[in-house]
C-alpha cells in the first residue's frame, strides 16, 4: 500500500532511509509529506513510531490509491442491487 504521511516541521532528505525510504517533500507551510509504499500495516505503525520518537506533530495518515502503469487503480464502488 502506499501512504502519504505529514507532520509538523521539515525532515532533511537524510531521513528517508529511516522512514523506511519514503520520500520526504518539505512544504512552505512548515510541514513535512513522508510519500511512498509500505508492505503491510506493521512497517506503517513502525514509521509512526519514529514519527513519534522524533517527537514530530503528526498531523495526518493517508492511504493512497495503489497505481498500475501510471493510472490510479480501480476503486470498489457501491453494492449494486439488481431488481427483477
Amino acid at each position: 500500500m502506499r501512504y502519504e504521511i505529514r507532520v509538523r516541521g521539515h525532515l532533511d532528505d537524510s531521513w528517508s532511509a529511516w522512514f523506511a525510504g519514503l520520500a520526504i517533500a518539505n512544504l512552505a507551510t512548515g510541514e513535512t509529506v513522508l510519500t511512498g509504499g509500505l508492505p503491510d500495516q506493521a512497517a506503517l505503525h513502525g514509521v509512526l513510531i519514529r514519527v513519534r520518537d522524533l517527537g514530530l506533530p503528526l498531523l495526518s495518515v493517508n492511504r493512497l490509491d495503489d497505481e498500475v502503469g501510471g493510472e490510479p487503480g480501480p476503486r470498489p464502488g457501491p453494492p449494486t442491487t439488481r431488481d427483477d
